[in-house]
This record gives structure tokens, sequence and C-alpha cells, in this order.
């Protein structure tokens, strides 16, 4: 499948990038970003072409993947889907409930094959976590802390603008709620309240009664940094695994899967917009009752 590439930061860089380039089924055709300089730099490190108008990429290629800030690449999404291209997208898919329905619709719209990479999904190790754990049922609810630090000077995530105005909900929230949500279920309602160190602590009661913790931040403290997510209930205390593939091994998993999903009849997917459509809602539901201090239905 011929890819276009769509962002030029450091997750396009090192994750998109070499992905694409490596994978067998995979024409990587060539990059487009918002800074024409970037864009050059990045094509020439990959050998392939530098676009500098993103409608000439589109009418290039069967299938994008985007790394852009959430807000930028849904309306860009949607651009690409009126034109009849894959979408292989990040999370969040988007920042806002309207953004994001409108995404959803188009793609449905268009019957194009859509994915959202939620990376701890795309490592083997977590996906069987995810799939056991959902088929033994029985569990109380779950507990995750994600308690990320990025802000510090060198970090490639240092000075990204959206991270900084929208935290740890929106960046590590999807995180924890793509192997909550299959395991648990739909959420009906949260509660939320702001923390210390621009953390958001919330409280998910799932439909099927089973209750979820989430503490997210991208501000801790350096010694106070933990990733963990938690099932508790009939068989016990379950602690989610470890990764067992970097970040570009994932990438290149998904793009696999992308690749499949748009052959088949029905370009269907289990991480696709109509999942990324609801942890969208969930997220916006987080924050407004942070805001309000009141229980939100989601």
């Amino acid at each position: 499948m011929r890819f276009g590439l769509v962002g030029t930061g450091y997750w396009a860089a090192e994750t998109h990038a070499p992905a694409l380039a490596a994978h067998p089924d995979v024409d990587f055709a060539g990059v487009w970003g918002r800074t024409p300089r970037k864009t050059e730099k990045l094509a020439h490190r990959y050998g392939v072409t530098a676009y500098h108008d993103v409608d000439e990429l589109l009418g290039d290629v069967a299938a994008i993947a985007i790394a852009l800030p959430p807000d930028i690449q849904a309306a860009l999404a949607v651009r690409a889907a009126v034109a009849g291209r894959h979408l292989l997208l990040d999370k969040p898919m988007a920042l806002t409930v309207a953004a994001a329905d409108a995404l959803l619709a188009e793609v449905d719209r268009q019957c194009v094959a859509a994915i959202v990479f939620f990376t701890a999904r795309f490592s083997p190790s977590i996906d069987r976590f995810v799939r056991d754990a959902a088929a033994a049922g029985g569990w109380d609810g779950a507990r995750s802390v994600m308690f990320a630090r990025v802000f510090d000077e060198g970090n490639p995530y240092a000075h990204s603008y959206w991270r900084r105005q929208k935290g740890g909900l929106w960046d590590v929230g999807p995180h924890a709620l793509s192997i909550i949500l299959p395991v648990l279920g739909t959420v009906a309602d949260v509660m939320a309240v702001h923390g210390p160190n621009a953390a958001t602590h919330a409280l998910l009661r799932h439909h099927c009664g089973a209750v979820t913790t989430l503490a997210l931040t991208l501000d801790a403290p350096e010694a106070a940094r933990e990733v963990e997510t938690v099932f508790y209930g009939e068989h016990g205390r379950l602690v989610v695994p470890g990764a067992d593939r970097t970040a570009v091994e994932a990438f290149g998993a998904a793009i696999t899967e992308l690749i499949a999903t748009a052959a088949a009849p029905e370009p269907a997917h289990p991480l696709g917009v109509h999942f990324g459509a609801e942890v969208v809602a969930i997220l916006a539901a987080i924050e407004r009752a942070a805001e309000e201090g009141a229980t939100v239905a989601v």
C-alpha cells in the first residue's frame, strides 16, 4: 500500500517514518509537514519526496499516517477521508466530541479503513492480557496511575503546546482507557478533580457496575513517576504487563492491521474511529467534571 506521512515532529521522525520505511508491504511515498525546512529534512533522511502541498500528497497515496497535534489531526483526517484515503491516526484522535464525531461520520460515509494508534494495544503481551481479562470477566474495577514527566528541557515533548494545555488526561489518559474499556465496557458517568502537579484524578462508573480510578499527569515529581494499571475482582489483583515491542515495532503492527482492514469487506477494527470517539467522549466528560465539580454523564 502506498503511504504518506503527515507530520515532521519527534514522533513522526522516530516512530512513524522508520516503521513506514521498514514495512515490507508499504511504498513510503513521502512526507508533508507544516514547516517546509523540517519536511525537507525528514524526507531526505528517509529518501522520500518532500510534499509542500498536502492535497498533492493525498493525491499520490492510498493511505496516510498522521503525527500532528490532535486538533489539527482531526480536521486534516476528515479532508483525507473525503479524498478516500485510509487513515492511521494518533491518539487521541481529536480534542472535542464534535471533532471526533465529524471524523467518525466521514470515515463511515467514505467506507475507508481507519485505526487509532493506541501504542500499548499493538504490543502482543498487553493485547493478549486485555483479551484474556475481558474473556475472564468478574472484575470489580481497575486502577490506573500514569504519572509521567515530559516538560524537562531535553525531553522531546518538552515544548509540546497541546500537551501543556491539555495535560496528562488527554495524553496518557487514552493509553489507560485503551486497556480498561475493552475489559470493563462502556462508561456511564464520571467524577473528577484537579490535583497537585497538574494531575487529573477521575472516578469512572461503568455500565456493568465496575468502577475505574485514574490518576494522570505529565508533571509528576521525578521521584513519583509511575505507570501501572491494575484490575481487581474475584480473580484477585492482576497487573497489566509491560510492552514487549518497541514503539516502532508496534507502529509496524498497526500498519499491517490497517492494510488488512482496508482489504476486508467491512473496514472495521476494534481500535478504529468508533472506539477512538468513545475515548474522546470520556476524556471530555472527565475534563468537564473536574471543571464543574459535578458528576457528568458520558
